[in-house]
């Protein structure tokens, strides 16, 4: 377990995402997804907190203080890589950065022409150089690496990159002429141009995506394929990903360089020493050695980079950034130990592997793609020669991908015909296979779900005629009784199934309610939401459902009402926690007190995909479900949704609920947030307010104000602290004493909340000195005692609360929730395993205790938004504290920092599939 810092110290592996201004971490020694991301670390920022502002927001959102330790979007986990604690305020970057230059200062981007010559609609803001101040990237050494792959020191500041890159912001999309020249003639804008030819070449049919992977013969490039990025030179594309753009037209393509048109070419590597390696994890040993790496890297390179790492690592030192946690001067480094004078900041395998680290670092703060503009500007910090000729190489092998995204102007009209839409402004994103893959798969699911669905009244309809097995026959039998199913006919032989049963083929036959049954269940209904929400899902396959904590209600009612109908209906939960929640109030709701548990069809979303809970699945390995409502919707990352919404079969309900005021989920992607944004299903907003003073004040937060609210049984108690020693001292007071004695909410039953791991008042300073007063002890156990509350990260994203009851050789003993569980001892050194008497507010997205006190201390101020205030002040049941340390800057934060941004394609590709289906709709009717 790392120290906390100083104040104003700066993270050892701290980098910022790209488009970003506040650091990230990317290593992932908890072996977790710490709460943020794909490969980064537990304390890694993928969070909507995390700090990742776009350029031009208000300065409140810029970051956290230098002390804050801002937490970040993978918080729910454990500590990655010693020391991610937070961010630095973003100094200017006017002056030159020295990186990997060797004393010559980096090449500038050069913006792409665009189709419009004013300013650019969106802007991005570009990654922090990573350089530690002293070094020199591309002939430095290893020697700050640590022997867990984090660097030992490094104080360097996030720079200041919030000015707008007007590159292809304010483009035309496809099926344009060629875009006016907007005054820059360099580089930059031959490749633009190119981009755009190819993808007016691929709409028109001119040619397929798949040749521009084929032609235009490639430079002899020494570079391995980046790492999980194995895509050869010149092969086809995924099949999902490249087929299509996000507008949903031309795939990806590789802008061909005409000759002459003035793009540098990269100059061929000298000759590199040959290291001989041995097979297996030894060789991976033996050139962590010879470039002056720790050995003990050794195992998760070989992880990361597959059987043939040493090979791998040979031929491309640069490969080590694909192991988590090594940042890229310490690659650098290495590549400089390995080759000696062949090493330089213009080699092509350098460049190729910081791009996929950037786009790994860009998914650590939860965007599923970046804008060209913004990567290639963090290409240009970190001294690559030739930013655009890296992305063009980068996307002829296939490492990334290409897409256009219109951008929407508000109050600007849908253009009528094709030639007014060439004049709606795009921007090109580029982004990761897997996340591409991962985000129309969603998108392509949640269409399948809602245009395979028969409505009740659909239903009947095609019963009715399978009944009387022609048209003639249905007309006249429409209103005639069915069957009832195992019931026999006059002739005494079994009557056919009822109609209103659908075979599956596997046996099973899915009830299908009639509309009045549907109708009956609404009246019903506890509520007038709840009704609204099963009438929503009687006639459609999606419905979005919007709600606070009292909303919950209403969801457990439309699962009781649907398993009375008689289908299989099951309720989604992110944590254990909440399913207990959701438990109650399914008990509450069951029609029959003496049915069987009732609480039994509430399962989280974890245990629900493993089988560990839920239906299980049939034959065909689908989840046995008729209708699945998923609670804590804005948790889901986008490949969790698409592994579940993968998992269900056609004809089946989902129902995504959830409080759109929380936090994003701790990987990539917005998708609760981006369903709702592009209108694609019908969407039931609750009318069930949150009660008494906490939800008063939690319900005015969610509109952008602070308001004082009158708390007679001291429900909610502001203290005002000086600095984050007193914050700690009076958060301690608050657990132990106060509350216990003033409200009978005993320590055990109390959470503590607050922005980030690191600082003076972060988890770690809380979490000790809450230790010494509830439960001191030497740490036996890996720094752990018996009765220690502790917080366990078992994958990315996933928090499980828990208590320490003891260890043995399997490992530290835990009690979550009532169940058994050993964290072995790997997993607990690598910091999968935190005290947890003091959380993050990502990590307690999900969870609600009787008692929460949050604190603020005055460094937090800049990782303060509406959302993170709202997660953390909803988090308390009967009573809520908050430490406050930041004055005006909690108001002002409620007031105009809405949420961190994210780029994301989903909105885009599900309103393509809206217009595709409105269309088809047109064609055939």
């Amino acid at each position: 377990m790392s120290t906390d810092r100083p104040a104003g110290e700066t993270a050892p592996e701290q980098e910022a995402a790209p488009g970003t201004t506040d650091a990230r971490s990317p290593g992932e020694d908890a072996g977790a997804q710490g709460a943020d991301v794909v490969a980064p670390d537990a304390d890694a920022a993928a969070g909507a907190d995390s700090g990742d502002p776009v350029a031009g927001a208000p300065a409140a959102e810029q970051g956290a203080g230098p002390e804050a330790g801002t937490e970040t979007a993978a918080d729910g986990g454990g500590d990655g890589a010693p020391g991610a604690d937070g961010g630095e305020p973003a100094p200017d970057t006017s002056a030159p950065h020295p990186a990997e230059t060797n004393g010559t200062p980096p090449k500038p981007a050069t913006p792409a022409p665009s189709g419009n010559s004013g300013p650019a609609t969106a802007t991005a803001t570009a990654p922090a150089a990573d350089q530690a101040p002293g070094s020199t990237a591309g002939t430095g050494t290893t020697a700050g690496i640590s022997d867990d792959g984090t660097r030992a020191n490094s104080d360097e500041p996030a720079p200041n990159t919030t000015a707008p890159h007007p590159a292809e912001t304010n483009g035309t999309p496809p099926k344009t002429a060629t875009p006016a020249p907007s005054g820059n003639s360099g580089p930059a804008a031959a490749t633009a141009a190119a981009l755009a030819a190819a993808v007016r070449a691929v709409e028109s049919g001119e040619r397929s995506a798949a040749s521009f992977f084929a032609e235009a013969p490639r430079r002899t490039a020494p570079a391995a394929p980046v790492a999980k990025q194995p895509a050869p030179v010149g092969g086809p594309a995924p099949e999902v990903a490249r087929q299509r753009t996000a507008n949903g037209s031309a795939g990806p393509s590789r802008p061909a360089a005409a000759p002459g048109d003035g793009t540098p070419t990269t100059p061929a590597s000298a000759p590199r020493p040959v290291v001989a390696t041995v097979p297996g994890v030894d060789g991976v040993r033996q050139i962590l050695a010879a470039g002056g790496a720790p050995e003990a890297l050794a195992e998760k390179a070989a992880e990361a980079l597959g059987e043939r790492a040493a090979e791998t690592l040979a031929a491309d030192p640069w490969q080590l950034l694909g192991v988590p946690g090594v940042r890229p001067e310490q690659a650098d480094g290495f590549a400089r130990a390995l080759l000696g004078a062949a090493c330089g900041p213009a080699d092509e395998r350098r460049a190729q592997a910081l791009v996929g680290w950037l786009l790994e670092q860009a998914a650590v703060a939860g965007h599923s793609a970046l804008e060209a503009s913004a990567l290639r500007a963090a290409l240009a910090q970190r001294a690559v020669p030739d930013p655009d000729e890296a992305l063009q190489t980068a996307i002829a092998d296939g490492a990334v991908l290409v897409f256009q995204d219109a951008i929407d102007t508000p109050g600007r009209a849908r253009p009528a015909t094709d030639d007014e839409e060439a004049e709606q402004p795009v921007r090109i994103l580029l982004g990761l296979d897997r996340f591409a893959m991962a985000e129309e798969s969603v998108a392509d699911g949640l269409a399948r779900l809602l245009n395979t669905f028969e409505s009740a009244g659909a239903e009947r309809d095609t019963a009715d005629a399978a009944e009387a097995g022609d048209d003639g026959a249905a007309d006249e039998t429409a209103a005639a009784p069915r069957a009832t199913a195992g019931a026999d006919d006059v002739s005494g032989a079994p009557a056919a199934p009822d109609a209103r049963q659908e075979d599956d083929g596997a046996g099973y036959r899915r009830p299908r309610p009639s509309a009045a049954d549907w109708a009956a269940a609404a009246a019903a209904a506890p509520s007038p939401s709840a009704a609204e929400l099963i009438r929503a899902a009687a006639g459609s396959g999606l419905v979005a459902h919007t709600g606070a904590e009292a909303a919950r209600a209403e969801p457990a009612a439309l699962i009781a009402a649907a398993r009375a109908l008689g289908l299989r209906a099951f309720g989604a939960t992110h944590s254990e926690n909440g399913r207990r929640r959701l438990a109650a109030h399914l008990t509450e709701a069951a029609p029959d007190a003496d049915a069987a548990d009732p609480g039994a069809a509430a399962v989280t979303v974890a245990d629900l995909l493993s089988g560990q809970q839920g239906p299980g699945r049939d034959t065909d390995g689908a989840l046995a479900l008729d209708l699945l409502v998923v609670l804590d919707a804005p948790q889901l990352d986008l490949e969790t949704a698409a592994l579940l919404i993968e998992s269900l079969t056609d004809g089946t309900r989902l129902v995504l609920s959830g409080d759109p005021g929380v936090l994003w989920s701790a990987g990539p992607g917005r998708l609760f947030a981006d369903l709702l944004a592009a209108r694609f299903c019908p969407q039931v907003a609750s009318r069930t307010p949150d009660s008494g003073p906490i939800g008063e004040l939690v319900s005015g937060i969610g509109i952008g104000e602070l308001n004082q609210v009158e708390a007679p049984g001291k429900e909610v108690v502001i203290v005002p602290v000086r600095d984050a020693r007193e914050a700690v001292h009076r958060t301690v007071q608050l657990v132990a004493d106060s509350v216990p004695r003033a409200l009978g909410v005993p320590a055990e039953q109390t959470r503590v909340i607050t922005v980030g791991h690191g600082g003076a008042a972060g988890t770690r300073a809380l979490n000790a000195a809450l230790k010494e007063r509830l439960n001191p002890g030497p740490g036996r156990f890996g720094g752990f005692d018996p009765g220690d509350h502790v917080a366990y990260t078992p994958a990315p994203g996933r928090t499980l609360p828990g208590k320490v009851t003891g260890a043995d050789a399997a490992g530290l003993r835990l009690d979550c929730d009532g169940g058994t569980v050993v964290v072995p001892r790997e997993q607990v050194g690598a910091g999968a395993v935190r005290h947890g008497w003091a959380l993050t507010a990502h990590q307690a997205a999900g969870m609600r205790w009787p008692a929460a006190v949050v604190v603020l201390p005055g460094d937090a101020a800049g990782g303060l938004t509406r959302a993170w205030v709202y997660t953390a002040f909803s988090r308390g049941e009967r009573h809520l504290s908050v430490v406050q340390g930041v004055d005006q800057a909690l108001p002002r934060a409620v007031a105009e920092v809405p949420v961190k941004e994210r780029t994301t394609r989903l909105r885009t590709l599900l309103q393509t599939q809206s217009v595709q289906a409105a269309a088809d709709a047109a064609a055939a009717g």
